[in-house]
């Protein structure tokens, strides 16, 4: 039994007459008709009995008519949530991303997804592990994907796609003695009390290499704390310094009385991208939420320049 034969009578039930089926079907009466003889075989008996007005149903008929439209009803239903599905707009998605995004390129993406995929559910996690919890979690199949920033190789195990480039920057607020310099040096901020992010995370690491690898004093740290909105609050309304990406401190910029600068020794170009497991099913869904990463990037790369 062919689904098209099935589709066709419920047309010439519609009508009521082959030749308005055909018409509205957009084909020849002869081929309506051989559709119909082919569905009665199948069914092993007469669908319809001709009259002088044109077609009626059989008992036989009636009964294959109303299960014919709930097969077409529920075939819409699914053509519908297949196309869904295929345009990302329904399933579900599993994100990890390091502090700071929650403020940056994740919500920009996801207010454009769900508006985008209402039917799409998300689940987002933030872990206090950073990058290496993320990574982790991705690898044992947790989430789906991750935000990353690459100072580092991926594991072979990993793909990676780049969003766009972003580079470590000192910032202070507009009122901080630093700010109205010309060229800030590394023994300027040497003696200067900081706040910065987790002391796991890749961006204090690095901070704290480029002290001990000009032989100087570890920098005194006042407040280590993941929110990067905290971190910009105290450092506009103190003498504190902050060490962060900069597109987050030009974001911040009209809302935060804030200054940067560039240090030589710690200003360090990365890259911001998602990573995903290689050879991985990624869904319909995913592959949208990559799409919207990538054209929310080339906002957030223009910021980071």
């Amino acid at each position: 039994m062919e689904l098209r034969d099935i589709q066709y009578f419920s047309t010439i039930a519609k009508h009521g007459n082959l030749g308005r089926a055909a018409e509205a079907l957009g084909l020849s009466q002869s081929a309506l008709s051989k559709s119909l003889r082919r569905l009665e075989h199948e069914m092993g008996t007469k669908l319809v009995q001709r009259t002088p007005k044109g077609i009626e149903l059989t008992a036989e008929g009636s009964a294959l008519l109303s299960r014919a439209d709930h097969l077409r009803l529920s075939l819409d239903d699914v053509a519908r949530e297949v196309a869904d599905v295929n345009q990302g707009r329904a399933g579900h998605l599993r994100i990890s991303a390091g502090a700071g995004w929650e403020h940056h390129l994740l919500p920009l993406a996801c207010e454009r997804l769900i508006e985008l995929a209402p039917n799409l559910t998300l689940n987002v996690r933030i872990p206090p592990g950073g990058q290496n919890e993320s990574l982790k979690a991705l690898r044992s199949g947790e989430v789906d994907v991750v935000i990353t920033v690459s100072g580092e190789p991926l594991a072979h195990d990993l793909a990676h796609e780049h969003l766009y480039d972003d580079e470590y920057v000192v910032c202070a607020s507009a009122n901080h003695r630093l700010a109205k310099k010309r060229l800030v040096t590394l023994a300027d901020v040497a003696h200067e009390r900081w706040t910065l992010a987790d002391p796991t995370s890749a961006m204090s690491r690095q901070f704290h290499a480029v002290f001990r690898q000009h032989g100087l004093s570890p920098p005194h740290v006042t407040l280590e704390t993941a929110p990067q909105t905290l971190r910009f609050r105290l450092i506009a309304s103190s003498n504190l310094l902050g060490y962060t990406w900069g597109s987050l401190v030009r974001e911040a910029m009209p809302h935060l009385r804030l200054a940067e600068f560039r240090v030589k020794e710690l200003s360090q170009r990365f890259q911001v991208g998602v990573a995903f497991r290689k050879g991985a099913y990624l869904s319909p869904a995913v592959l949208r939420f990559m799409e919207i990463l990538k054209a929310t990037a080339k906002h957030v790369g223009k910021i980071g320049k």
